[in-house]
């Protein structure tokens, strides 16, 4: 599972540590070099998450692993009354605190410097709760998946976008080619950081998706578990309920 798989691999650090880390050195180029290792596709992945949010019409929406807030500030649309992102790395929450502020959103979203595995939120808090490409670097999946689920109020919605794996020839040995030997490359030429784009590959690679993830929720307690592939496979929006 994904906790087996770290940033950086000689490190003595625990991967919640190395995470932050990681982020934190390339927080400043995360925006420009996401958009163009996924093409642009992620606006319109992140579109389908904001509608699914916003038709349950929530009050209080918590957005976990929030990165540079891209996410967060597109749930403005559902309406909601509270949106806080929360994330571990200070360096992206900065990047997404002045997207906010230059938005002039301040007064509807609050950015939260936090552990997802250990939210400091009540029990039962918000009607809906959003993690767009971080649930695989929990340190330990199935105790951020707990802690979601205990802060999520009963009926509320969980909506997941993350990195998959196509099954089908060729998008598949597509994928597996681009992941495996572009992305790594990209990685190298454009960021200081060459570990990072390194580990967010291989991590994406390994980490459960489909009917393995549906399951794990189910397992921590998630109802009404669904999947949706997006883009051929490369990622998948999985939606919940308490």
């Amino acid at each position: 599972m994904s906790g087996n798989i770290n940033p950086y691999k000689n490190s003595d650090q625990t991967k919640r540590q190395q995470v932050e880390k990681m982020f934190d050195t390339i927080s400043g180029e995360y925006d420009g070099l996401n958009r163009v290792i996924s093409f642009g596709i992620d606006v319109k992945w992140r579109k389908k998450v904001v509608k699914l949010v916003g038709d349950a019409k929530p009050q209080r929406v918590l957005d976990v692993a929030t990165g540079t807030g891209d996410l967060a500030i597109n749930l403005v649309k559902t309406g909601a009354k509270e949106i806080i992102g929360l994330d571990i790395s200070a360096g992206m929450l900065n990047v997404g605190k002045a997207k906010i502020k230059q938005k002039n959103l301040d007064d509807q979203i609050e950015m939260v410097q936090g552990d997802s595995e250990n939210l400091p939120f009540e029990d039962n808090h918000f009607d809906a709760i959003t993690v767009a490409f971080g649930i695989r670097n929990f340190e330990t999946l199935e105790k951020g998946l707990a802690e979601i689920l205990r802060v999520l109020k009963p009926g509320g919605i969980f909506v997941i976008l993350e990195t998959s794996v196509p099954t089908k020839t060729p998008f598949k040995q597509g994928y597996n080619l681009y992941s495996r030997r572009i992305l790594p490359i990209i990685g190298r030429i454009f960021s200081k950081d060459r570990d990072a784009y390194a580990y967010l590959s291989e991590s994406a690679s390994v980490f459960p998706y489909g009917e393995r993830l549906n399951n794990i929720l189910r397992k921590i307690g998630f109802s009404s578990v669904e999947d949706h592939p997006q883009t051929f496979g490369v990622a998948t929006i999985y939606t919940a309920s308490k």
